[in-house]
């Protein structure tokens, strides 16, 4: 499968601002950059730098007045879909010691007060069947209504309020994972299907030595993702950090497969 990017950003900066930004697919071994473009409005610094886990990068600019950035991009995508349930979880003394950080409570994602829930709701099942039962849980129990969260909004807000938008469907399924003491991490991501078309949220959660792509809101098979980055919640991987005041103009983000 061949993914077709196109995002369009603007944004009014009433003085020089340090913009951080991170959009641009990563080229792993499961998705190809076939072709790639990033194009700015005048700006007066550009450098990169590694993202967390050295998947994808982060790009500083420097910028002011009307800020604008287009990026384009054909991903092809190769993943095996395995079937979760039959993966087993890898004890914790036996975990690599970069997932360690993705068992701690962060910022959007206070699994300490989830491991109650977690045990008597899941705690039955082993492994990936337990990723699934929770997922399937998230899915049936939630209801995605955009506009009732916003950039403060917690698990714990999401799971009392059983609804929210693919952000906080990832952190909760972050969170009930890692409360579980399963390694689990945010992923922001593009995938085509995504209802109303924008930057999408998913979690990923370390079964049988490696990472898993999982999504509670059922938008996007694994096969379909093409990562942007990875963080413990969604604060690693904002699309944009604004170091100063902006004002939103306009955002687009149009995937089309081939």
């Amino acid at each position: 499968m061949i993914l077709n990017i196109d995002v369009h950003l603007q944004y009014q900066l009433s003085a020089p601002t340090d913009l951080l930004l991170q959009i641009e697919a990563a080229d792993l071994a499961d998705q190809t950059l076939l072709e790639a473009n990033i194009d700015f409005s005048e700006v007066s610094h550009v450098a990169r730098v590694a993202a967390d886990e050295g998947l994808g990068e982060r790009i500083w600019l420097r910028a002011d007045g009307l800020f604008r950035c287009d990026y384009t991009a054909r991903v092809a995508l190769d993943r095996p879909v395995p079937d979760l349930t039959a993966l087993d979880a890898v004890p914790p003394h036996l975990l690599p010691g970069d997932t360690v950080r993705y068992l701690m409570p962060s910022r959007y994602c206070p699994s300490d007060e989830f491991q109650t829930f977690a045990a008597a709701e899941f705690g039955h099942l082993e492994g990936g069947a337990k990723v699934v039962a929770m997922r399937d849980w998230i899915s049936n129990a939630f209801s995605y209504v955009p506009g009732v969260s916003n950039a403060q909004t917690t698990a714990l807000d999401s799971f009392v309020q059983r609804q929210g938008i693919c952000r906080d469907y990832a952190h909760v399924m972050v969170t009930l994972a890692r409360a579980a003491t399963l390694p689990a991490r945010f992923a922001s991501v593009y995938a085509p299907g995504v209802t109303p078309p924008d930057f999408h949220a998913v979690a990923e959660v370390f079964l049988d030595g490696t990472w898993h792509l999982v999504d509670p809101t059922g938008m996007a098979p694994t096969d379909t993702i093409a990562r942007i980055g990875v963080g413990a919640d969604a604060a690693d991987v904002a699309f944009l950090n604004v170091f100063g005041q902006a004002d939103f103009v306009a955002q687009n983000v149009a995937i089309r497969v081939d």
